[in-house]
This record gives structure tokens, sequence and C-alpha cells, in this order.
């Protein structure tokens, strides 16, 4: 594929003299989302998870202060989300640091603590009592936020690294998914350490390596499925927006980061809404183009970039969310893109309300443990058997399949919340919603690339990858997906009518 054009909306013009004070700042966090459970996710237990040999390659973290944050005044919610952005950049900017000096680090412990987490750490609690204060000024002040402000080194495989903790998170998690430590980190011999290439495998130096992948013919199938009741909703409403043939892309996240310029530290593709900027209002989302065949869904559905680091440079690689945050390589065209919505196994549904946002999985789920990844790879021929912490690799004819199981329950009140989550619930194993929430339509995606396998060896590596923070090491449990509601109410009740009654509607 060649290099891919990048289209980014005029709305971002209007706001970068606003945002220039946040451009030291400048990253964004993407919010994390409950597990998937049985009844939405696509399994009955988690999905296949193996275990690669080597050392660990390490990496900075961070505890995630967004979702420890439960209430933020809706006054105060913009200024919020941009200090949590610049939370953010402070680990972006820090990890820089630390990949320039792994082998320095490796060697001397102490020196990445006194010069990388301590200031990290000063840096991060000034950010942090500036949220405190925000929040305080309406509502009451937020607990233990303060705490979290100091950050660890940790390795691949959660063993201790430098003045790093043992997190306990998900200890099966990624665990021993890079190579040979001599192999990974020390591949800069004889190259200047200052320009950062002591690398880990993956042409970005930080990932993907070979224990992230595996072959879908040797995971067993485990996907499992709900039994439908009387009352359940059967029908489906499938959306056609295309692959993202206008070539929009941005580092951005208007959800998590309204108002901050690569706010994601790595690329989305999109498709249907085309006002979808940072600085997007929802007037701007109202009043935007879409790419959807139906002119009357003007939703916007939005996810990382997959890669093929191959040696080749995109365009952007001198630029925020691509090479600047160790996204490298060239960017693929989905070959298809689905965009269904299902109904309950156990009820009706009730329409969506405008301009509901729903973010699934976790951007940061490679330090924050696996509880809320609800993002699953596979492939064509072998969708039985899915796979959270890997990428696969296919045989010869399939291609690469990645899927997202949005949450279905809605809180009947809210179309956003603080943490950006708890106005939205997965259904339980059964497929019942908690109590407070109503069934809404599901959005099920997905992604389909015809990519070749992964290469390690020989002179021409070649690995595809998502788009990452660069701390999370590319790693396939980042991934996620996000969705903002602009579907035309008419057509939304036609939707839930469809999906009531048992029909498939286009």
């Amino acid at each position: 594929m060649g290099r891919t054009t990048r289209k980014r909306s005029t709305l971002a013009n209007r706001a970068i003299v606003a945002s220039a004070a946040l451009m030291l700042g400048g990253g964004g966090l993407v919010a994390a989302n409950f597990y998937a459970s049985a009844g939405e996710g696509w399994t009955g237990q988690r999905p296949a998870q193996t275990q690669a040999a080597g050392q660990p390659v390490s990496t900075i973290d961070c505890p995630d202060v967004g979702q420890s944050i439960s209430v933020v005044p809706r006054q105060q919610r913009s200024s919020v989300d941009r200090e949590l952005a610049t939370l953010d950049t402070q680990i972006t900017v820090a990890y820089q640091r630390f990949a320039v000096n792994r082998v320095r680090i490796r060697n001397d412990p102490a020196w990445g603590q006194r010069h990388i987490l301590t200031p990290l750490r000063n840096e991060r609690l000034v950010i942090i009592q500036r949220i405190v204060t925000l929040i305080q000024r309406q509502a009451p002040k937020p607990q233990g936020l303060e705490k979290m402000a100091s950050c660890t080194l940790r390795g691949d495989d959660n063993n201790q690294t430098g003045n790093g903790q043992n997190q306990g998170q998900n200890q099966n998690q990624g665990q021993n998914q890079n190579q040979n430590q001599n192999q990974g980190q020390d591949q800069g011999q004889g190259q200047d350490q200052n320009q950062g290439q002591d690398q880990a495998p993956g042409q970005a130096g930080n990932g993907p390596d070979q224990g992230d992948f595996v072959d879908i013919r040797s995971v067993r199938p485990n996907v499992q499925v709900p039994r439908k009741l009387r009352n359940a909703s059967r029908g489906t409403f499938t959306t056609d927006c295309g692959t993202n043939q206008n070539g929009k892309f941005n580092p951005d996240n208007v959800i998590v980061a309204p108002g901050v310029s690569n706010g994601a530290h790595h690329v989305h593709d999109y498709v249907g809404n085309q006002a979808n900027d940072a600085f997007a209002s929802d007037d701007d989302l109202a009043a935007g183009q879409t790419t959807c065949r139906n002119q009357k869904d003007k939703s916007t559905y939005y996810w990382p970039v997959l890669r093929l680091q191959n040696g080749q440079e995109e365009d952007d690689a001198q630029e925020d969310g691509g090479g600047k945050d160790k996204n490298v390589g060239e960017i693929q065209k989905p070959s298809q893109v689905t965009l269904n919505f299902v109904g309950s196994p156990v009820s009706k549904v009730t329409a969506m309300p405008k301009f509901l946002r729903i973010i699934t999985g976790d951007a940061k789920a490679f330090v924050n443990g696996d509880k809320n990844a609800n993002a699953s790879w596979s492939c064509t021929g072998f969708e039985n058997r899915q796979l959270k912490d890997k990428y696969p690799i296919c045989p010869q004819g399939s291609k690469v399949v990645r899927s997202f199981k949005f949450q279905s329950c809605w809180d009947g009140q809210n179309t956003d919340s603080a943490n950006h989550r708890t106005h939205v619930a997965f259904a339980d194993q059964n497929g019942r919603c908690p109590n407070g929430f109503k069934a809404i339509p599901q959005l099920v995606q997905r992604i389909v690339y015809d990519v070749p396998p992964p290469s390690f060896g020989g002179n021409n590596p070649s690995v595809f990858a998502v788009d990452s923070f660069p701390e999370q090491l590319h790693k396939p449990i980042t991934d996620h997906g996000d969705f903002i509601n602009v579907f035309d109410q008419r057509l939304m009740n036609q939707m839930v009518n469809c999906i009531n009654t048992g029909r498939r509607c286009r």
C-alpha cells in the first residue's frame, strides 16, 4: 500500500492558538471500559492467552488517574479532561527519555529513578493537584488522587525492573512477550545511544515483538453466545459508512481530550462523520458531512490505525501521533468495515440518545491490566477463535479481523460520564443489563485487513500493529474503538423498530 494521504478537519485550525499552552502536554486519556462479559464479549472465559519465552523490555507504568475519578462537575469537565491529557503527555515525554537511555537504566536503575521517575512524579503531582482543585470547586474533594503521582519502571513480564514495583495486574497478560533482552534491548550496539537505537523488536523500537503473535490455528474455539429468550430483540440494522476512502486521520480524541491537539498520541481511522477532531462540538457533528450511505447517519466511528512496520515511512513519520509518538510504518486501509447494530437476547431495546458517547476497550490495558480490554483479534474462516492479548498469524488465503462489541446498556440519563464509561455498561453473561440500566442497540464493529503474516527473521522484518500510546508498546490488548451517536432521530427509531421486530434492515 502506498503512503496514505492524511486529512484533518478545518475545525482544528480555529483552536490551535487556544491549545498552544497545552502543547507541552497535548496528550490524551483514552478512557477504559468494563471488561466484556460472557453475554456480550466474544467468549465465556478469557480469550486464549499464550506465553512467549524471553526477557522483558521495560516501559513506564503510571496509575490511570482518569479511571479513579467518579464525579466531575459538568462545568469543569472540559478543564479536567485537558489536565488529564497533560498527564498523558508527561508520560509520553518520560517514555521517550527512557527509550533513549534504556541501556543506561538497565545498568544503573538508580539513574532512572533520579532522572526520569522522580521528575515525572513531581510534574504529575502538580497536574493532579490542579484536577483536585477544579473538582472541589463544585463537588466534594476527590480522595487519594495525589497518591497516584508516582510511576514505576516495569518489565514486559511484570518482573521488577529498576526501582519499579510489580503491580500484580493480570500477570498472565503479555508475560514474557518480548525476545531475549540482549537481542531486544541491545540492537543498537555500535550506534549512538542518544539516537534511541537501543531498540526492542519492531521498527519503532517499542514493539511489537514475536511474542505478541500466535498462529490462529493453535487457538481453540472459544466463542460463546447467550441463549435468546422469548422476549429477545432478534433483528439487526446495518449502516454502511465505507472504509475511510476519504483518508481522514488525526491523533485527536474528542471524547476524552476535547480541545487538545494530539490528545490520543496515536492516529485514528474515521468513518462516518467528517467533522470529528479534537475541537468538534455537538453542533459541529450535527452539521458535518458523513461517509455513510444513509446520509441520516452522521455518527462518528473511529479506532487506532493498523500499520505495517516494513521499513517504509508514512507521511506522518515526523508528526505528532505518528513518528514523534513512536507510531511508524505504512497505514493499512481496511478491506472491509462492517457496522451492525443488534438487539438484546433477553429484552427489547430502546433508542440511544443523540450524542451518546461510547468507548470500548482500554488504550492503556498493557499497564492497566485486562479488566477493561474489549477488542478481539482473529482471522477470516476462524472467527470462532478470538484473541485479546495476541495478534493472529493467519494461514494463506485468510485475512486479519479485529472486532469490537460495544456496551449495550445505558443508564437512561447521561450521554457521557466523568470517566467516559459509567453511563454505559455491558450486559451480564445471560444478556441482562445491570439494575437501573436499559438495553440499547449494540454496535458490533468488524474490520478486515489484507496484510502479510509477520516476519521477524532475515534482513527485511515486517510486522503489523495498532497505533498506541508509546509506553503501551503496540500491544494488541490496547486496541479500542470509539462511537458518538449522531443518527437522525427518525432513523434511530426505525433502527429500534427493526431490531425489536426481528427484521434485518439497512
